[in-house]
């Protein structure tokens, strides 16, 4: 399947913004939907809307086959042993306070250590922060090298045996970092601590194997990667999975319930509690089957070619500061940078005056704000429906843009 052929997928992409066409780049927030998955989710509705797990007549089998359908499609995504390793949550943020709020205030007592890096989403600093102070356990920060990216000498300076957990991003949000997931998670255990990831912004763009990778847990969202808002997953190794609590009580999730005491089903279900997102699991289910029908590989590779021509172009812009690795290949399809002194927010308004989305602000990573010395940037982001041409017009549009507060200033 050409880009064209791609590109034809996605209805939101032909329509024009301020008299412009449209120009997507901020997929790293959330991404574009496929006519797929929009009418995967219609057919649920219209079709066989239906609580699961509960009746026998059937519209509710129908439902719960598809529901349950959409967790054998993402075991097989993310190369996990069972479909009791996989959870359907929120999202991201979900997955993560689960790990922190369940396995981490269990297991955690004072002393103990919580390593993470400066790089991190406010999802994935946040909630560990709170287990410590809850726990006395003391959180701390892999150090960054100057081009962003983590260096296994740190890795194996800060994580001690005192460490119990090790959380960090796949890839960064900001930087486009694609950090060595594999061997931080083998220094992790050869310390005796598990491996927590931040899968949000790769399980959309990197072919991702669980049990190759060894990590403990995986979260990642469904709507960054082509699904439905609202739905996402929590992957956990069976023997960790088994002595978590639940954090969500309710219906759905028990086995039996007394007037003083209550028992739980068995996995994965004990995590859901309550009317799970069963249109999200069937809308991510279509989106699985989408990308895999292109390739993740194919998804990779396309990227890695946008960024490269992105940062060839955009470097050339005289004023405008690129963050993060200058080797393509070492980071995603997303290029950070702010141009000369104008603010973020003012370079985004202006490039949405010719039709273009970018992202502007601190992207939910504020510590790493502080450590490149900027209080924000702007982001392009880019997936497997984005072209060169796309990125030709931001180059025009951030031309036009310097031009524009050269004047004023």
């Amino acid at each position: 399947m050409n880009i064209q052929e791609i590109r034809e997928r996605f209805p939101i992409l032909h329509q024009e913004v301020n008299g412009r066409p449209l120009v997507y780049l901020d997929s790293a927030a959330t991404s574009q939907k496929p006519v797929q998955v929009i009418e995967a989710l219609d057919r649920y509705y219209r079709e066989y809307n239906s609580n699961v797990h509960r009746g026998v007549h059937t519209l509710g089998t129908r439902a719960t086959d598809g529901y349950e359908g959409a967790r054998e499609k993402v075991r097989k995504f993310i190369n996990a042993k069972s479909i009791e390793e996989v959870i359907f949550t929120r999202g991201t943020t979900t997955s993560l306070n689960t790990v922190a709020a369940s396995y981490g205030r269990a297991n955690l007592r004072e002393g103990d250590e919580i390593v993470i890096s400066y790089m991190e989403h406010h999802s994935n600093i946040i909630p560990w922060q709170q287990v410590a102070k809850a726990t006395g356990a003391t959180l701390k920060y892999l150090p960054l090298q100057e081009d962003g990216t983590i260096s296994l000498e740190d890795v194996k300076e800060t994580v001690t045996t005192n460490t119990k957990i090790v959380s960090i991003m796949h890839v960064s949000n900001v930087l486009g970092v694609i950090n060595p997931i594999k061997e931080i998670t083998k220094i992790a255990h050869e310390n005796g601590a598990i491996m927590v990831v931040d899968g949000a912004q790769s399980a959309p763009h990197i072919k991702i194997d669980v049990q190759d990778l060894d990590c403990d847990f995986l979260a990642f969202s469904g709507h960054k990667m082509c699904g439905p808002t609202g739905i996402g997953v929590l992957y956990g190794k069976k023997h960790l999975l088994e002595n978590m609590e639940p954090v969500e009580f309710g219906g759905e999730m028990i086995d039996f319930v007394g007037l003083y005491e209550s028992t739980w089903k068995e996995l994965p279900w004990k995590f859901e509690g309550g009317t799970p997102i069963i249109a999200g699991a069937i809308g991510l289910g279509a989106a699985i089957d989408f990308l895999q029908e292109i390739g993740l590989e194919h998804i990779e590779q396309h990227e890695h070619k946008l960024a490269a021509y992105a940062m060839e172009k955009m470097s050339a812009i005289d004023g405008l500061t690129i963050y993060g690795p200058k080797d393509s290949t070492q980071r995603a399809g997303v290029v950070t940078f702010n141009l000369n002194d104008v603010h973020p927010h003012d370079v985004a308004t202006v490039l949405d005056a010719d039709g273009i989305a970018v992202r502007a602000g601190h992207h939910c990573a504020q510590p790493l704000m502080k450590w490149l010395n900027v209080s924000a940037t702007a982001r392009a982001s880019f997936y497997l429906y984005n072209t060169e041409e796309d990125i030709d017009k931001l180059v025009e549009g951030l031309v036009k843009t310097k031009e524009y507060f050269s004047d004023v200033f």
